[in-house]
């Protein structure tokens, strides 16, 4: 069973609903495996969680 972890900032409910099935639906196409095998885990993290190039993404 095929565990995919997306990490990223909080989005609005129905974004994390169209990303988990497009990201659901490529593993059923990749590996011909059935929908129910999937399993989506989505870490948000905040703004002031996470930093790129040593700056904190919220002061970006």
């Amino acid at each position: 069973m095929p565990i995919v972890t997306v990490q990223q900032g909080p989005r609005d409910v129905e974004l994390k609903r169209e990303l988990v099935k497009r990201v659901t639906d490529a593993f059923v196409d990749a590996h011909e495996i059935p929908a129910e095998t999937v399993q989506v885990w989505m870490h948000e993290v905040p703004a002031d969680g996470w930093c790129a190039a040593g700056t904190l993404v919220a002061d970006t």
